[in-house]
C-alpha cells in the first residue's frame, strides 16, 4: 500500500491527529467507569422529508468509489473512481455500466480520482491526484487526453485534486489546484503549457492554508476556499491578483462550491456546519445554519428551482434550502453513504438529486416527490 506523503506546509497534520487524539481519549473510558454525558438520537425526517423516491444503482466491484457523481449532456450518470484509475458511467434508464481506464503516471503512488466537472461542450474534467495530472475524457467517443503538472511541481506530496473547466470557452484557459502545496494551477489547453501560482508561499511560519476548491465565474476569473484559514480568495484571471474575503464566522472550513449563473458561489461550512453563499458582485456572505448539529455539509448545489442543497459526510442526511424563506427539507438516505459531491437536474420542472456512495460502491438518486 502506498503512503500519503505529508504536505510541504508542514508538520499542521500530525499536529491536528495528536490533538483530535487527546480529544478522544479524554472522553473515552479509559480513566472512568461511566460516561459524563448523555447520548442523543438525531429524530428520523418527517412530513416533506418522508415523501421521496431512491433508486439505487449497484457498481459492479465493490472496491468502486463514487466520489463524484453528475450528469452529462447524454443523461448517462458519470463518476470519478476516488480509489482505482477507473471513469465510470451508468445509463440510468437502463442501469448499464461501462468504464474507461486512465493512465496511471507515479506507479507505487495512490490511485484514484476526485473532481468531476464538465466543460461548455460535456467534455468530463477530473483531478488525477497522487498521479499529478489533469484528464479529460471527450464525452463522445472515451478518447482520454492527459497533461501532466511541471515537474518542479509534481513532486511525492502533489495533489490535484480539482479541475475547473466550466468557463474555460472564454479564454482557453482551466484552472486546477494542488492541496500538496497550496497552489493554484493553470492549464493552456492549445499549448498545454501549465502557470503556477502560490497565493500563500510567503505565509509566516506556522501559518497554514489549504485550497480546497476553485471555482470559476463566467468570465473565468477564480475564486477559491481556503479550508484551514477560512478565508475565500479570488484570482483575477488578467493580472493574477489574489483577493482575500474572511469568512465572517469562525470556525468555517470552507470545503465546496458552485457558481450559479448570477455569479454566486455557494459553498459548505463544513466545520461551521452552515451552508454559504458569497456574492461576487458585492463581496457580501450570506448563511444560512443547518437544522442538524454536526452535518458538517461539505459541497453545495443550487437547483433551476433556486434551492440548495447538500449533504452530510457524517449523518447520511441530504438537506433542501430554500434561501427565501430560510427553511430546510431534510432526507435520510438508506445505507451508510459518506457523502461528498452533491448534484441536481431538472427533470419536468422538478429537481432530482444524485450523490455517488463513497463507501458503498452505488450511485444514488433521490426524488422529491413535491
Amino acid at each position: 500500500m502506498a503512503t500519503r506523503l505529508l504536505e510541504e506546509r508542514g508538520d499542521s497534520l500530525a499536529r491536528a491527529r495528536n490533538a483530535q487524539g487527546e480529544f478522544l481519549s479524554s472522553i473515552n473510558m479509559s480513566a472512568t467507569g461511566a460516561w459524563e454525558f448523555d447520548f442523543k438520537v438525531n429524530p428520523r425526517p418527517t412530513g416533506r422529508g418522508t415523501k421521496v423516491i431512491y433508486t439505487e444503482y449497484d457498481l459492479p466491484r465493490a472496491t468502486a468509489e463514487p466520489h463524484d457523481v453528475i450528469i452529462g449532456s447524454d443523461g448517462n450518470a458519470y463518476y470519478s473512481n476516488f480509489g482505482e484509475q477507473t471513469f465510470g458511467m451508468i445509463d440510468p434508464k437502463t442501469g448499464k455500466h461501462s468504464e474507461v481506464q486512465i493512465p496511471e503516471f507515479k506507479k507505487g503512488w495512490p490511485q484514484g480520482m476526485l473532481g468531476l466537472r464538465p466543460d461548455s461542450q460535456g467534455n468530463m474534467w477530473l483531478g488525477n491526484m497522487y498521479q499529478g495530472s489533469i484528464v479529460r475524457v471527450d464525452i463522445k467517443d472515451k478518447k482520454v487526453t492527459t497533461w501532466n503538472l511541471p515537474p518542479e511541481m509534481n513532486k511525492d506530496q502533489t495533489q490535484v485534486n480539482m479541475v475547473r473547466p466550466e468557463s474555460s470557452h472564454v479564454d482557453g484557459k482551466v484552472w486546477s489546484q494542488n492541496n500538496g502545496f497550496a497552489a493554484i494551477h493553470r492549464l493552456d489547453i492549445k499549448t498545454g503549457q501549465i502557470e503556477t501560482l502560490e497565493p500563500f508561499k510567503a505565509a509566516a511560519q506556522g501559518e497554514n492554508h489549504n485550497i480546497y476548491d476553485i471555482v470559476p465565474d463566467s468570465k473565468n476569473n477564480v475564486y477559491f476556499t481556503d479550508f484551514a484559514a477560512d478565508y475565500i480568495g479570488k484570482v483575477d484571471k488578467d493580472t493574477m491578483k489574489v483577493t482575500l474575503f474572511t469568512m465572517p464566522k469562525k470556525p468555517s472550513a470552507p470545503r465546496r462550491g458552485f457558481m450559479d449563473s448570477q455569479n454566486r458561489m455557494w459553498f459548505g461550512e463544513y466545520r461551521g456546519n452552515r451552508i454559504a453563499m458569497f456574492d461576487t458582485k458585492t463581496e457580501s456572505f450570506k448563511q444560512w445554519d443547518m437544522p442538524t448539529a454536526w452535518s458538517n455539509p461539505y459541497d453545495v448545489h443550487l437547483d433551476k428551482n433556486g434551492e440548495a442543497w447538500t449533504g452530510s459526510m457524517l449523518n447520511d442526511r441530504v438537506s433542501r434550502l430554500n434561501p427565501q424563506t430560510g427553511t430546510f427539507v431534510e432526507y435520510l438516505l438508506p445505507k451508510t453513504t459518506n457523502i461528498r459531491r452533491v448534484f441536481t437536474e431538472n427533470v419536468d420542472g422538478k429537481t432530482v438529486f444524485w450523490v455517488g456512495s463513497n463507501h458503498g460502491a452505488s450511485i444514488i438518486k433521490l426524488e422529491p416527490l413535491d
